[in-house]
């Protein structure tokens, strides 16, 4: 996400890290480009101009310090003007100076806390419902699902679908359950008013059940008109919902931040959820809705699974878009689904070398679990941009899975037995060539002897090592980087390397 803004960003910065002192003049020429991109990625053309304003003010009127160079002070100036852009709502602890982030849901005592779901029709607001519940059930939440769209065709089917799949499907302490009453939809379905006694129902319900949240999926439109405003607005002066959520579609771009400026003057929000925010290359909606509506981010959407629903944090994205990652985030991932008593006994295995295939299946599991592997390496400082040209194929862990399945125990836990007729039948039986099953051996090997090496390092040489790894290729079975087993592509100048050697085996 955010490819091109990051490049432009970059581009501009980086004329100015060999100057010798910060200048109007070269300051200027660097936010004109900033602004070109911001035009470009759909960025509000006030929101840009304001942006580029505040940070030729900001670094003009700026004294350099003399441990900092102009080009690095200016990444500080811009960076923070980022954050103010995306939302960023922060306050400092008195007594340990620490940054505090905000809550992304306020819940109330005793329960339930009522959030209210709106949007558009398209803009996946049931989908998302469904998200929420997995995220609060991830947190120990029991959650109650109503269905209050009583306008679309099998609405109500779809929320009770996502409640049953989240309630199977998403891991957590919490609970998920439904409630909606399919016979008004039938008989009643373009009846106004309806809804609001469905949603008084469900509260009823829901203080009856001890539940912790209760989310209202209303109805939405294709487009806002005053019968969708009147509903919600009887709904919310029945319900007093704790907190009103709009979601919009990023990918919409400006449209979506219209919609959302419209909702919140009749209807007033407490925040933003963004959907397929991993597919929005341009990040217009995300770097415009806040200054626009002045509403925050609170939700995105990163994925089409049940758990691929994420935090927004303002300083985190900022840092992704000026390409310096967001580790917090990585290792946020990672703790979700790797306990610390799982992550010491991998640690005290790695550090002896008696890392085992069956670790290895677990831990691509897991990463699974994490997201893509692009979007993964993408986190950590410096790999996004090396990444871009080169196409990961995520499929390769099926088959690296599949490879691993047809080992015996016995294999899994020593590859050394491995030979070439138990690679043979290996390969038949996963449905691969027997040079992937020889391939991933080989890899294994690697990153045995790698894992060994690492786990005698510092925490900064450790990401320093997997910045390297990233950058040769990646982890053994992971695909799609170049010299790695189950390659989808290879990067463009690789591409061109070898379309000039066989020119060249041509001429001979």
């Amino acid at each position: 996400m955010f490819n091109n803004l990051s490049d432009k960003f970059e581009g501009a910065l980086r004329k100015l890290s060999g100057k010798g002192k910060i200048s109007e003049s070269n300051v200027r020429e660097a936010m004109e480009e900033v602004r070109e991109a911001l035009l470009e990625a759909d960025v509000h053309y006030e929101v840009a101009e304001s942006f580029c304003g505040n940070v030729l003010n900001k670094a003009v009127g700026a004294e350099v310090l003399d441990a900092v160079e102009p080009g690095q002070q200016m990444i500080k100036i811009v960076n923070d003007e980022l954050i103010e852009l995306l939302g960023g709502e922060r306050s400092v602890d008195p007594e340990t100076g620490q940054i505090i982030a905000p809550e992304h849901i306020m819940y109330v005592e005793p329960g339930p806390t009522v959030l209210m779901m709106s949007g558009l029709q398209g803009s996946g607001k049931t989908t998302t419902c469904g998200k929420l519940a997995g995220y609060l059930k991830k947190k120990g939440k029991s959650v109650m699902l109503c269905a209050a769209d009583l306008q679309r065709p099998a609405a109500v089917t779809q929320l009770q679908v996502l409640t049953e799949q989240v309630e199977a499907e998403v891991e957590g302490t919490g609970s998920v359950q439904f409630y909606g009453e399919p016979d008004k939809v039938a008989a009643y379905g373009e009846a106004v008013g309806v809804a609001v006694d469905v949603c008084r129902n469900a509260l009823k319900a829901a203080k009856r059940e001890k539940v912790d949240v209760l989310i209202l999926d209303t109805a939405g439109r294709l487009h806002i008109d005053e019968d969708l405003m009147g509903e919600l607005r009887r709904v919310n002066a029945a319900v007093m919902p704790h907190q009103i959520f709009l979601v919009i579609d990023a990918m919409t771009g400006q449209d979506a931040v219209n919609s959302a400026k419209a909702f919140n003057d009749q209807l007033e929000l407490d925040g933003v959820i963004l959907t397929k925010f991993d597919s929005d290359t341009r990040g217009g909606a995300a770097l415009s809705v806040k200054s626009v509506t002045g509403k925050p981010i609170r939700f995105i959407g990163v994925g089409e699974k049940l758990d691929n629903l994420e935090e927004f944090h303002a300083d985190r994205i900022a840092s992704r878009i000026l390409g310096m990652g967001d580790i917090v985030s990585l290792v946020e991932k990672a703790q979700e689904q790797v306990s610390e008593e799982e992550a010491m006994a991998l640690q005290e295995k790695m550090a002896k070398g008696q890392l085992t295939m069956e670790d290895f299946l677990k831990q691509l599991k897991q990463l699974r679990r994490m997201g893509s592997m692009k979007s993964l390496l993408g986190m950590l400082p410096g790999v996004g941009k090396a990444l871009k040209d080169i196409d990961l194929d995520d499929k390769q862990i099926d088959r690296t899975e599949a490879i691993i399945n047809s080992m015996t125990k016995a294999e899994r836990k020593d590859v050394k037995l491995l030979d070439n007729s138990r690679r043979r039948r290996i390969s038949r039986g996963s449905g691969t060539d027997q040079k992937d099953v020889s391939q991933l051996v080989k890899g294994f090997d690697m990153i045995s002897g790698m894992s060994k090496q690492m786990a005698g390092m510092g925490a900064m040489n450790r990401l320093s090592a997997m910045k390297n790894m990233a950058a040769a290729g990646g982890p053994p079975g992971m695909g799609g980087m170049p010299g790695l087993p189950g390659r989808k592509g290879s990067s463009k100048a690789q591409q061109k390397n070898n379309k000039f050697k066989q020119r060249k085996r041509k001429k001979r």
